[in-house]
């Protein structure tokens, strides 16, 4: 999809850092600026190089600082960026057009002046490239100077006092690292200077809402009257990167090819699918590949990596992909667990999810009805043994099977599901007990061991009898028939009776325990009480402890996290239900189709061609958190999947 930003976008300089594109580099690295060219974030930036795949990150060019002098010395700043104590740099008042379609392009005009300029990243390289087009339709020759203001931070940290930058020849040096600069323009040394840059959208979070980065050079194209120059600059960590057209150029390609993959005919499923390419990364641990969570926040955690892969991985085609990061969850299965998180370092994972290796199993199976890679389901088969075993006999985190067949997780302090906010000894969302979408994914894990068992030359009927037994118990307990709904979890508190989105995953998981009429009930319950065009509340606006709006400090943030904050990825479950519930009618096809195009227009907020991680709970019309979350747009796809292709018999069961 082609994403057209004019004048109405960008009419004052707040309007113009509503938006931000990304660009990255299948190592973990990133480019991201706001729609007009500056940092509103600390975790924006021009080069944010990953030293160790995926998670290593450090902010090496953190924005740029475009000029441009027509004729003696009238000067005007094409980028923009808020700088401490007020002042400003106000391109925004010479942007005609942005225009993003996989890859970003600006139009600047000024005194018969036009800058084109072009962005993309290198591949598995930390590095960017860019190139300006300067067409000089004035009666004077002009000049395009751009500065470039540096870091050389970790991600997130603040540039300390006194950080030395060392210019030779065409080499920055700092904190132990080398950028190279490749240019046709004039490459000019300066007398190192520091900047205080203002950041929006972090004041709004309670983050800090100043940086700091350094120039000391600038880098500058001359075009006289009537012609056109090309300036073109490479900043890269590698000693021998591609040109600037050459990067482009591939950059280009790959964007056309990732959204061919899975072959989707809707030009939104097109462009999620080249969207989804952004969070598949190497690990440099195990050589493998894995799912970044989301950006700029987030690493690649468990269970964020199991739920995302279906859709950005097997709907879209990337088979290999998908079982090089089911064999990375694989290595590190510990005592029945799957990571939760990876460390940096050589710290152990952290283990505290009691969803990860349930979902893991599902992944399993559905890349068997993908793939038919039967010979790799038997090498995977003694993890998924050692999964359900470890949940019947009890693992860590309290994770144990009651004498129900029901699972029951959480402990002190422990948040084991995906609602883990903790703040200091409060716990905003308290699930300890038998949470309902994980009592789903187990009896899901047990079918699909049944099914997968006579593959691995064993017997699958134990797995069978022990899932009519969860299935017994899953009715009577969770299932309340005078309110049409499933209890949140089994903890004996007041709070197990909230409307919450998690029952949904007992409707859309390829095996499940309801029967029609129970689903039908289910569904319209949360359609009644929780859903919106852009995700699940994940808490009903009639609770009193509903939140309506995300943001602020730190804490307060939290307190709203999962207490009402509208989530994206929960939508793709609602729609595969509703599909399922109603027969797969064209009736209900159509009800998705016209429900997934109000959502297109969130495409265009936010962080351009992508989906975000959440939004407002009461009045969800800004994305919040990460600007581009994996599992949003893998879910979406899925339900795209399903309404494009004959409805899969794995969604069918």
């Amino acid at each position: 999809m082609r994403f057209i930003y004019g004048k109405q976008d960008f009419a004052d300089g707040v309007r113009g850092q509503e938006n931000c594109f990304l660009l990255t580099n299948g190592l973990g690295g990133f480019c991201s600026q706001n729609l007009v060219g500056g940092a509103s974030r600390n975790d924006h930036a021009v080069l944010m190089a990953c030293l160790r795949a995926p998670n290593v990150r450090w902010s090496i060019l953190h924005r740029l600082e475009e000029r441009l002098t027509v004729g003696s010395g009238k000067e005007v700043f094409l980028s923009s960026q808020e700088l401490a104590g007020g002042a400003a740099e106000e391109g925004w008042k010479n942007l005609s057009l942005v225009e993003v379609d996989g890859l970003p392009r600006w139009v600047w005009q000024y005194g018969g002046v036009q800058v084109e300029k072009r962005m993309a990243m290198d591949w598995e390289q930390n590095t960017v490239a860019l190139r300006y087009t300067l067409t000089n339709a004035a009666d004077t020759p002009c000049t395009l100077t751009v500065k470039p203001w540096m870091q050389f931070i970790p991600k997130g940290k603040k540039l300390p006092e006194g950080q030395t930058f060392r210019l030779e020849g065409n080499t920055v040096h700092a904190a132990g690292l080398a950028l190279h600069i490749f240019t046709n323009g004039a490459l000019t040394s300066a007398a190192l200077e520091y900047q205080t840059l203002s950041y929006r959208y972090d004041a709004c979070d309670g983050r800090p809402e100043t940086g700091r980065a350094a120039a000391n050079h600038t880098i500058a194209r001359r075009a006289e009257p009537g012609q056109t120059e090309v300036l073109e600059i490479v900043f890269s960590l590698e000693k021998n990167p591609p040109s600037a057209c050459e990067i482009l150029h591939s950059a280009a390609a790959r964007w056309q090819a990732w959204q061919g993959q899975g072959n989707f005919r809707s030009p939104a499923a097109r462009q999620l699918a080249g969207a989804s390419a952004a969070f598949l990364a190497r690990r440099a641990s195990t050589g493998g590949k894995t799912i970044l969570a989301g950006y700029p926040f987030f690493e690649d955690w468990g269970r964020d990596t199991m739920i995302a892969l279906p859709g950005c991985a097997l709907a879209t085609g990337r088979f290999e992909e998908a079982k090089s990061i089911l064999n990375t969850f694989l290595q590190y299965e510990q005592e029945g667990l799957m990571p939760n998180l990876f460390p940096e370092g050589k710290s152990a994972p952290m283990y505290n999810t009691v969803d990860a290796a349930l979902l893991w199993i599902n992944d399993v199976w559905l890349y068997a009805q993908y793939t038919g890679d039967m010979d790799w389901v038997r090498q995977a088969w003694p993890v998924m043994e050692r999964i359900v075993s470890a949940y019947r006999r009890g693992t860590r985190f309290g994770i144990h099977m009651d004498a129900d067949g029901l699972i029951a997780a959480g402990q002190g302090l422990d948040q084991v599901t995906w609602m883990d906010v903790r703040i200091g000894e409060i716990l905003p969302t308290p699930r300890h007990g038998k949470p309902v979408e994980i009592n789903a994914y187990w009896y899901n894990a047990l079918r699909i061991l049944e099914q997968l068992a006579p593959q691995a030359g064993q017997e699958g009927g134990a797995y069978g009898a022990l899932a009519d037994t969860v299935r017994r118990s899953f009715r009577e307990k969770f299932w309340m028939e005078e309110k049409g709904y499933l209890r949140d979890v089994l903890s004996g508190t007041g709070q197990d009776e909230q409307i919450r989105c998690n029952q949904i995953w007992a409707l859309s998981m390829p095996f499940t325990m309801l029967d029609p009429a129970q689903e039908a009930r289910v569904l319209q319950t949360v359609w009644q009480h929780l859903y919106t065009p852009v995700g699940l509340r994940t808490l009903s606006p009639r609770d009193p402890a509903f939140h309506p709006a995300y943001g602020g400090p730190q804490k307060q943030r939290d307190l709203a996290y999962h207490q009402g904050t509208v989530w994206p990825f929960p939508l793709g479950a609602f729609y595969l239900a509703w599909l399922k519930v109603n027969g797969y009618s064209d009736g209900a096809k159509a009800q998705v189709e016209d429900w997934l195009l109000a959502l297109e227009p969130a495409l265009r907020e936010g962080c351009v061609g992508q989906l975000p991680e959440i939004y407002d709970g009461e009045n969800p019309t800004a994305s919040r958190g990460c600007f581009a979350q994996a599992w949003s747009v893998g879910e979406l796809l899925r339900v795209y999947e399903a309404l494009e292709r004959p409805a899969p018999a794995l969604l069918k069961q």
